[in-house]
């Protein structure tokens, strides 16, 4: 059952283009974890970029920076 929750700065993004972006990611983990397309669901947080640091890096990044399979290029 992988849920993926992607946290980024705000953008603009169309109905459409969240979809595609849902669509893509799920091909992937369907491709790569050999999951169900229906298994998989993908959430889209919008964070500001003055509450990155409080809200996503000290709380997700830094904490699981050896878990990570791809680390971030920046550092806070």
């Amino acid at each position: 059952m992988p849920h993926i929750d992607i946290k980024c700065f705000p953008r603009d993004l169309t109905d459409e283009q969240k979809t595609a972006l849902a669509d893509d990611i799920t091909a992937a983990i369907v491709r790569h974890l050999n999951s169900k397309e229906e298994s998989v669901s993908v959430a889209l947080s919008q964070v500001q970029p003055e509450n990155w640091k409080e809200q996503v890096w000290d709380t997700e990044i830094a904490p699981q920076m050896e878990a990570l399979i791809k680390k971030p290029g920046y550092s806070m």
